[in-house]
């Protein structure tokens, strides 16, 4: 069984990088751009097949560790009339931000399907408390609907508990919707709990499930879905700014794989909730304005927007390339650290 699990993890890599490069792809096509070929994975061929409506080289390449888009012009001038380089600013940067566009759109699309398919969708308002609860001795109330957590708004059961983790470990302020009106509770505590050395806050009551309709299952769907990118951002924000994750908290492609396959073993919805978060995680990730990402090239253009003037080619390439030797070295590094941790 492991083995199937590592084949499911390769085949969604694979499958998340051609739905990023298709976005790209896509794009170029829609506004004419020259590309010159389209591969999946990196490396040395596996398949290659040239259109010949199209000219466009169509690539399997042997690692699936990403992919890419050729487009004449990309990294140098042309005088080819559908260059990249020729196309408008504003044209170049809807063709950068498609792929990781389309990594959102696909995490949104499973994230519904996941909230189709679940028995009960999970409300805000508080049926029941724990028995020995915390937080009911600080004001809660049974048939409260809470809406905020200090400055937070909390749409969904979702939010609601990853709200209480990441931000009610030190006393909040709790708003909450009693008897139709809006009641401030200030300072409440909520009980903590610790996994792999952090500090979180623990949700100490159930919720009502709300009904299970079109407008509950699109409200769900895109509240968790913006949930998920949230986690997403504070954890990089944590990751930078804060002493509570560091790179040895990394995971590079060994890492995700291990991951993937224990979410694989404890079932389908929590296989395609990894793939939601991988999916939105590329494409957030992928719109960091670091050297070798499409946030890189988005910055340049930007700035080329600005300006009113392109940067050189040649400096943005150098820029890049030692983005990619940098990106290279952080993979190697968070790769050990994957392998260590499996085998110690």
């Amino acid at each position: 069984m492991t083995v199937l699990y590592i084949l499911l993890a390769v085949l969604m890599f694979g499958f998340l990088i051609f739905i990023h490069e298709f976005g790209h792809y896509t794009a170029a096509r829609i506004f004419k751009v020259s590309v010159k070929e389209f591969a999946i994975g990196m490396g040395p061929k596996l398949f290659s097949r040239v259109s010949e409506k199209t000219d466009i080289r169509y690539s399997l390449r042997a690692l699936p560790i990403g992919g890419y888009v050729a487009m004449v012009g990309e990294d140098e001038e042309s005088d080819d009339p559908n260059a990249l380089n020729r196309k408008p600013v504003w044209q170049r940067m809807i063709i950068t931000a498609a792929g990781a566009f389309m990594n959102l759109v696909l995490g949104f699309l499973i994230m519904t399907c996941l909230v189709v398919s679940s028995d009960a969708l999970g409300g805000t308002v508080i049926a029941d408390f724990f028995d020995g609860a915390t937080s009911s001795s600080y004001g809660l109330q049974v048939e409260d609907k809470i809406v905020k957590i200090d400055s937070i708004r909390v749409h969904t059961a979702t939010d609601l508990v990853y709200t209480i983790m990441h931000d009610a470990r030190d006393p909040v302020d709790v708003t909450v919707i009693r008897d139709g009106k809006t009641v401030v509770l200030a300072d409440v505590q909520f009980p903590h709990y610790t996994e792999a050395g952090h500090v979180y806050g623990d949700r100490d009551f159930y919720v009502y499930a709300v009904e299970k309709n079109i407008y509950n299952v699109a409200k769900q769907s895109f509240w968790q879905s913006v949930n998920t990118v949230r986690m997403i951002w504070d954890s990089l924000i944590d990751l930078v700014f804060g002493d509570e994750y560091t790179v040895e908290d990394l995971s590079g492609p060994v890492g995700v794989t291990q991951a993937i396959s224990e979410a694989a073993s404890v079932g389908v919805y929590n296989f395609f909730y990894m793939f939601v978060f991988i999916s939105v995680n590329l494409g957030i990730f992928n719109l960091l304005p670091l050297p070798a990402l499409d946030g890189g090239r988005l910055f340049f253009q930007v700035i080329e927007l600005i300006r009113r003037k392109p940067i050189s080619p040649r400096f943005e390439g150098y820029v890049h390339f030692v983005g990619i030797l940098l990106l290279m070295l952080l993979m190697v590094v968070v790769t050990f650290q994957d392998i260590t941790r499996i085998v110690s």
